[in-house]
């Protein structure tokens, strides 16, 4: 199915939109690792098929998507895990946590819902938590024009939707979490999540950064 996905993906994009790639994609990694992205809208999980070949794909989704149709039927196409909305899905963790170790490419939203302002949410830590046990890196992307509602909008009027994907240029290997506790492994989860964040952030427009737009980090890195 991923093959499929990703030859309409290549096939339907240059028709409807012109596509900018920053980044050297090609030096993408085959597998194992975690793909983080802002969430603007719809067709960010589709864009990512333009840009990689791995065919083993891991696609979280909250289950409150399975009273829609539409969640339901992309929950087929894109062969999605369900998450237990509010929880923490440890048979779900669990599968990524496996999946990951043997190769798989994970793409996650760290903001864990779409950005109806399309700037930056703060990010829930976790992919931390699943990369740090899989012991995996994570690679940061930050996507422009895929916002529901100038997607509509520009296909109502039959206008090209201007997409941008830009991609970090090296993984982000979160910090050892097992032999930390408590608030601490609280405090750590979450200072490792904003420095993925602030690297998507870093390469956004100023008016996406949103939650991290005045994080020092953020300012450091667009100083490089």
């Amino acid at each position: 199915m991923s093959a499929a996905i990703r030859f309409i993906a290549r096939k339907l994009f240059p028709v409807i939109a012109d596509v900018e790639v920053h980044g050297d994609i090609s030096k993408l990694p085959k597998g194992g690792y975690m793909l983080a992205s802002n969430h603007l809208g719809r067709l960010d999980s589709l864009v990512v098929y333009f840009v990689i070949d791995n065919d083993d794909l891991i696609h979280p989704l909250t289950d409150k998507y399975k009273k829609y149709w539409y969640g339901r039927l992309a929950g087929k196409i894109f062969n999605v895990t369900w998450l237990t909305r509010g929880e923490a899905d440890l048979s779900a963790i669990k599968e990524f946590i496996g999946r990951l170790k043997k190769g798989a490419v994970m793409i996650i939203a760290p903001e864990g819902t779409r950005s109806k302002t399309a700037s930056l949410l703060k990010a829930e830590p976790g992919a931390v938590y699943i990369a740090s046990t899989a012991n995996v890196g994570i690679i940061p992307v930050a996507l422009t024009g895929t916002e529901d509602a100038d997607v509509i909008t520009r296909l109502k009027k039959f206008q090209k939707l201007k997409i941008t994907i830009t991609a970090g240029d090296e993984l982000y290997f979160p910090p050892d979490i097992k032999p930390v506790k408590g608030a601490e492994r609280d405090v750590l989860l979450q200072s490792s999540i904003d420095e993925v964040m602030c690297r998507i952030a870093a390469m956004l427009p100023e008016s996406y950064r949103g939650y991290y737009r005045d994080f020092p980090r953020v300012k450091e890195l667009l100083q490089k």
